[in-house]
């Protein structure tokens, strides 16, 4: 890789929440030449906070020109600390800035050199809903979309999701839990494929995360060539010294090095679940090549699933049509 120009973030690692985006992310943060953040969502964010009307001019690649309202909207959001750049030096870098582009750039390089090293990255997972406006905005970046089986995701899922994050937001999550996971997974992974395809082969990836936890090595070797940067073995390391075994805690707050096995929906799922999960989103599943084992689905199964897809249709339409009021009302507030 060419360092005489380093244009960050290098790197956005994103897919599904609970499909070992914090796994790859571990493992590229110990590369010697690269910094990955973590989950600090403020990019889209500040952005349709300050200025909704500018994203599609965004994703068309457009300059967004970067005002106080902007910057203001960025260091105030209350990730923008993960990333480790003093918010003052981060307004100072705004003064030489025209373009919203050009100041993350400059923000990421710092929180690169914070570091000691050349790249910065982001693993946001929710960025797999956002990569058309993060290519508009850095369309040098590469996207690493990491995939897990559906229900290994939903397993873990279930353990994690609540009121506030993940498909426990959703109101359907109180009447059918799984239903709700398999929706959840498979809005997400759909939203990233079919967006991978503008993509293009030189700027995005999938990761299995079955492959990555099976033989870490010759995956991290195969996203190391992807991102033309030196394989180094410190990225399978990167738990030496850290791991633990406390039984109260998760393999990711223990600091578990890559463990196939840790969720099994074959043996840790019920029946009539894994069959709801598969009526649901098992042409994901296929598309995917994960194994469709319900050979028959009971009626009440199948009952509960169309019910499920029917509320998520509902639901999904009068999120949109929220969206468009409020982009509506944003527009009227700027003639």
């Amino acid at each position: 890789m060419n360092d005489q120009r380093v244009s960050n973030p290098l790197l956005f690692v994103v897919g599904c929440p609970r499909s070992g985006t914090t796994l790859l992310q571990r493992m590229l943060d110990h590369h010697p030449h690269l910094a990955v953040a973590n989950d600090t969502h403020f990019i889209p964010r500040a952005l349709l906070r300050a200025a909704p009307e500018q994203v599609a001019n965004a994703v068309r690649g457009r300059a967004i020109p970067l005002d106080k309202v902007l910057i203001d909207s960025l260091l105030s959001y209350h990730r923008f600390h993960r990333l480790g750049v003093d918010p003052d030096e981060a307004r100072a870098m705004a003064v030489d800035c025209s373009t919203y582009s050009d100041w993350i750039e400059r923000l990421y390089t710092s929180f690169a050199v914070n570091q000691g090293k050349i790249y910065g990255g982001e693993k946001t997972p929710d960025y797999v809903r956002y990569m058309p406006l993060l290519q508009g905005l850095f369309p040098w970046a590469k996207f690493l979309h990491i995939i897990r089986d559906g229900r290994d995701v939903a397993l873990s899922a279930l353990d994690w999701a609540g009121p506030k994050k993940g498909p426990g937001r959703w109101e359907l999550w109180e009447q059918d839990p799984v239903a709700t996971c398999a929706l959840w997974w498979r809005w997400q992974v759909e939203k990233g494929r079919i967006d991978a395809r503008r993509l293009g082969a030189a700027n995005h990836v999938e990761v299995r995360y079955e492959d990555l936890v099976e033989d870490p090595e010759r995956e991290l070797r195969r996203i190391s060539a992807f991102l033309a940067l030196p394989y180094s073995e410190r990225m399978v390391r990167f738990h030496a010294g850290k791991t633990t075994s406390n039984p109260g805690k998760s393999a990711k707050s223990n600091w578990l090095p890559a463990t196939p096995g840790l969720r099994d929906w074959r043996t840790q799922m019920r029946a009539t679940d894994q069959a709801l999960f598969q009526c649901i989103a098992g042409d994901t599943l296929k598309a995917l090549q994960f194994p469709c084992t319900a050979q028959s689905i009971p009626p009440a199964t199948r009952r509960r699933a169309k019910n499920s897809v029917e509320w998520w249709r509902e639901f999904t339409d009068r999120r949109q049509k929220k969206a468009r009021r409020s982009v509506g009302r944003t527009v009227e507030r700027s003639i």
